[in-house]
């Protein structure tokens, strides 16, 4: 399957004066998924432009980590309970904050 570069990007919004490209979600995939299958790194940089680095990153990003439990994860999935857990804790300090303001009363 071939995929249209132009359609798989989205401008980056910064103002800066270089432009970063950013690409979509499935777009990562299916790169990542035509490494999987055997298709070499270096083709897929010169079919689709893409840096060996920024391969190797998506592909890194969606390797699961296996737990001891047989379970797995991938560090995108480990960074958002990283940041769940963050936005819960500060949730529970204002609630905490709140009961002892509303115990006064």
């Amino acid at each position: 399957m071939k995929y249209n570069i132009n359609e798989g990007m989205c401008p980056d919004m910064g103002n800066t004066s270089e432009k970063r490209k950013s690409y979509h979600a499935e777009f990562k995939e299916m790169v990542v998924e035509l490494y999987q299958t055997g298709t070499p790194v270096k083709q897929i940089c010169s079919e689709y432009g893409l840096s060996e680095t920024t391969i190797y990153k998506w592909i890194r990003k969606q390797k699961p980590v296996k737990l001891d439990d047989g379970s797995s994860f991938t560090s995108e999935e480990f960074l958002n309970l990283q940041k769940e857990l963050h936005r819960l804790k500060e949730e529970n300090e204002i609630l905490k904050k709140a009961m002892a303001i509303f115990a006064k009363k």
